[in-house]
């Protein structure tokens, strides 16, 4: 590899933290207290520091800022960004990290945010101008990303608790994927998928109705066969 680093290019990571609460999809976001954008929504994230690699950035920024541990979340890389006008500050690559938990508390601020807010997806995602820097195209970038996950992995059991009903699980796949599923179609293909749901020994009667068996996530981390929205609707 040849060529000089220049003196004004950084690496960053920026964390797009999703959740589940009030039955919307809700990220996290931060009010920054420094410039560039001091008072705009952000996402939270920062600078990779001389001593780690980027795995070890995303969890410490994940602390600093919102006073979360990554152990508790669902944390995974998306993509990196480097459009060269991204940051007024100079030539900033950033590395976006989504992280994924079930109904997460009120986070604290902390670093150089001024406060932290949970905020409905679909009501950033409708204001591209409403945060701060690129971070609308991270976070529609992170959303899809965890969309199309929902379908071919048991990523939707990261925003259930340890133990769950199917219609808990259902309603997790509706509210990421926007779309009313067929209760009987979606019990019978995630319950047919091998190493996906195991069934515990007790059941709730949280529902109001007959009392519902309860599952939690079994060994698979892929399901094979992976579920389509079309089945999963009625529409096929």
């Amino acid at each position: 590899m040849t060529g000089r680093f220049p003196a004004n290019s950084a690496v960053a990571v920026d964390l797009v933290i999703l959740t589940i609460r009030d039955d919307l999809l809700h990220v996290l976001v931060v009010e920054r207290a420094n410039p560039p954008f001091a008072g705009a929504l952000a996402l939270p994230g920062g600078f990779l520091e001389p001593a780690e690699d980027l795995n070890q950035a995303a969890e410490r920024e994940l602390w600093e800022e919102t006073g979360l541990d990554a152990r508790d979340l669902h944390i995974e890389q998306v993509g990196a960004y480097g459009a060269p006008d991204r940051d007024p500050r100079g030539r900033v690559v950033s590395v976006c990290y989504m992280a994924l938990m079930p109904d997460l508390p009120t986070p604290s601020a902390g670093g150089d945010a001024r406060a932290a807010h949970w905020l409905p997806v679909e009501t950033l995602t409708r204001q591209p101008n409403r945060l701060a820097f690129d971070h609308h195209t991270l976070l529609s970038d992170a959303v899809e990303r965890a969309g199309e996950k929902l379908s071919y992995t048991t990523l939707a059991a990261s925003f259930c608790p340890p133990r769950f009903t199917v219609a808990e699980l259902r309603r997790v796949y509706e509210i990421v994927w926007g779309t009313r599923l067929d209760p009987s179609n979606f019990r019978r293909k995630v319950t047919g998928v091998p190493g996906f749901l195991v069934r515990a020994d007790d059941r709730t009667t949280a529902t109001g109705g007959r009392p519902a068996h309860l599952y939690r996530t079994g060994p698979a981390a892929y399901l094979r066969p992976a579920l389509s929205r079309e089945t999963l609707t009625g529409q096929r």
